[in-house]
């Protein structure tokens, strides 16, 4: 079972993207260079606006998970800090050197060689482990506690959370969408059920240099000119967006279910991130720049597809850029374009049984689909991958 979700969003004058350059990401699809807002950049912000709506608990990327937050809890509740530091060093030696990486943290500063995604229900299972080892009296005894916890961990480390009473997902909800790569042979490596596209612009690039200066309040009398000048690269376009979510995929990675066994758990905990996602996506804008250009849209048209069968993107409906000549509102050409190639691809691979819901601020060109608004859409799509809600 997927959900699919498609999506267009203008933006006006704004900086969505960066490249390492300070430009605006872009891309060249169909002989036309696009503007562009990257998989990485989307996740982030939608990942941000959730985590104050959900009750599960999030996760943080770090590389000062073991330093600033396990070893400060730990100071913090009463062990000594020399003992702590040991004892973490320890612990984070044993979940990430069982790979051959004898460098991946850091013995002084504790700190790792690269982010890494831990869940808080992990957070809280070392702090209890650290605690019993910190209670056996000295250094060398807690060390071994720890070695030989984390080596009986490899056989099962979700099982080892699970009888610690920590049943929440472990690298957290984000890890649960989003997944988790890790190369350490205890740590679980998580699957990423949603699969998120390079949003673009369904129309050929266009942007313009914005020259900016700034004025010294304090040096006004003394400067003729600008204390400060600088340019930053505008664009504005309109965006098609897509994302597929593997539901029995999710499913699993919040229960710790066989992925085939999805439909016999409590769904409650993805059906509301599901709909907290496609919320997201449709009101949470990404961008650099914020202070200066404002860029808060909201998608003009959002496309619900739930079914049985293989995921396929619509990016190809804009293969052949649409134009702006504005003789006809560019959503409009946007929507007809993308109503052709479900017409094309429908004359070829004949109906796949997607259920579709539509949620749009402008008229729909297929009839066989009704507009919803946007709580309606979502409803009903959810309703068709779990059930009707209780």
């Amino acid at each position: 079972m997927f959900l699919q979700i498609h999506f267009l969003t203008s933006y006006h004058a704004s900086l969505l993207n960066r490249d390492d350059a300070g430009l605006a990401k872009r891309i060249r699809f169909g002989g036309a260079e696009r503007l562009r807002v990257s998989s990485q950049c989307q996740k982030r912000h939608w990942r941000e606006w959730m985590m104050p709506r959900t009750p599960l608990p999030g996760g943080v990327r770090s590389r000062h998970f073991f330093s600033r937050i396990v070893k400060r809890e730990l100071v913090e509740g009463g062990v000594d800090e020399a003992l702590a530091h040991e004892l973490v060093l320890a612990l984070a030696k044993s979940l990430l050197t069982a790979a051959g990486d004898k460098d991946a943290v850091d013995p002084k500063t504790l700190e790792m060689k690269q982010p890494v995604l831990f869940g808080r229900p992990e957070a809280d299972y070392f702090l209890a482990l650290l605690r019993e080892a910190a209670a056996e009296g000295d250094a060398k005894t807690g060390r071994k506690r720890i070695e030989s916890t984390v080596k009986e961990g490899r056989k099962n480390f979700r099982a080892l959370l699970a009888q610690a009473g920590l049943s929440d997902p472990a690298a957290g909800f984000d890890g649960a969408l989003f997944g988790r790569f890790v190369t350490s042979d205890i740590l679980s490596r998580v699957d990423a059920p949603v699969h998120v596209a390079h949003a673009f612009t369904v129309h050929a690039l266009d942007t313009e240099v914005d020259f900016f200066t700034v004025v010294d309040d304090l040096a006004r009398d003394e400067e003729t000119g600008a204390a400060h000048a600088n340019d930053m690269e505008l664009g504005a376009g309109l965006f098609y967006g897509y994302v597929a979510v593997d539901v029995p995929l999710l499913v699993s990675n919040l229960t710790g279910c066989k992925r085939e066994e999805w439909r016999g758990q409590d769904t409650q905990a993805a059906r509301e991130l599901l709909g907290l996602l496609v919320r997201a996506i449709a009101e949470v804008s990404p961008g650099a720049k914020l202070g200066s250009t404002a860029p808060h849209a909201r998608a003009a048209w959002l496309m619900l597809e739930a079914g049985e069968s293989q995921p396929r993107s619509l990016a190809n409906a804009f293969l052949q850029p649409v134009r702006l000549d504005g003789e006809s509102h560019p959503v409009d050409r946007a929507l007809q374009a993308l109503a052709s190639h479900l017409d094309e691809l429908e004359a070829m691979y004949g109906d796949t049984g997607e259920r579709r819901l539509v949620a749009s601020t402008r008229t729909w060109p297929r009839d066989d689909v009704p507009v919803h608004p946007l709580d309606g859409a979502i409803s009903g799509a959810l309703d068709h991958v779990f059930g009707s809600a209780p």
